[in-house]
């Protein structure tokens, strides 16, 4: 398969000397052409770190990230990402939050072939009714609808998502996970899904690589997900292979979280604290005292 994204050695920190914090440690990491890949692991353990590089939003410390063979020196719109806060703008209607992206990206377009292309991908997402409302008027699963047709209205080459849908009640975020599939099976773009549900990697991706907790993280084993698509969730919880990966990935996880946790200082002990007891006589003076 060919690579469309790769991390060499890459290392990531922010500060200098003293104060000098490291997030991600020696990453060395491809995603494939037309693959949907999980990133899973604990809040703060730098997977917007890890994403964030892949967009071009930030710039390795040590090492190179390559898109196609070539060194990311920034944005740029085949690369779409999916942020968890929604990014719209609250004094634009839901046309004009995705015409942004529309009008950037075709400019060379006629006002009439970008008016299409944007309807098109508001009916995509099921927002049609909406499309003249404004994001103060929508629920959060309909904001995150309009912020998924702002991306795939560029048709991007690879699909970033750090964490879209965690904000979102479990009706919805189930809802929106089979949008973003449904999606991604037509076009068979390549997607990268930061999340910190094992379920819904499981469900969504072709692997799963858990990002190890920080300071200097670093990436820990790939899990394979050989279940057929579409998948049905109902039958996936009978599927001995889809237990089997869950509960290694969650071994995995907790093992780490349990290195990860501060040792007790078995030498500390409390004072010996006697309690007084109501109705003594100590307690009684302390209660006028009071």
């Amino acid at each position: 398969m060919t690579p469309i994204i790769q991390f060499r050695n890459v290392s990531h920190w922010y500060g200098e000397g003293a104060s000098r914090t490291e997030v991600l440690s020696n990453i060395n990491l491809t995603v494939t052409e037309g693959e949907f890949l999980a990133i899973v692991g604990f809040t703060g353990s730098g997977k917007t770190t890890l994403v964030n590089l892949m967009t071009g939003l930030l710039q390795p410390s040590e090492g190179e990230v390559l898109y196609r063979g070539k060194p990311i020196t920034g944005p740029a719109p085949e690369r779409g990402i999916i942020f968890q806060n929604y990014s719209l703008l609250p004094w634009y209607t839901v046309y004009q939050n995705v015409a942004l992206s529309v009008n950037e990206v075709y400019s060379a377009w006629t006002s009439d072939q970008r008016d299409a292309h944007i309807r098109k991908f508001v009916e995509m997402v099921g927002l049609s009714h909406a499309i003249d409302k404004h994001p103060g008027e929508l629920s959060g699963g309909m904001r995150q609808r309009v912020s998924i047709a702002r991306v795939l209205a560029t048709d991007p080459d690879l699909l970033l998502m750090d964490e879209p849908l965690g904000a979102l009640d479990a009706l919805t975020r189930g809802n929106l996970q089979d949008e973003i599939l449904r999606i991604w099976s037509a076009n068979q773009r390549t997607a990268v899904l930061i999340t910190n549900d094992v379920d819904e990697g499981i469900y969504m991706a072709d692997r799963i690589i858990p990002l190890d907790p920080g300071p200097a993280a670093g990436l820990g084993p790939e899990f394979s997900i050989a279940l057929d698509r579409p998948r049905d969730k109902t039958a996936m919880n009978h599927d001995p292979h889809f237990k089997r990966v869950r509960t290694d990935i969650l071994n995995y996880l907790v093992a780490l979280g349990e290195s990860d946790r501060p040792q007790r200082d078995e030498s500390l002990a409390l004072p010996a604290i006697q309690p007084i007891k109501p109705g003594s006589r100590s307690f009684v003076s302390k209660w006028r005292r009071a």
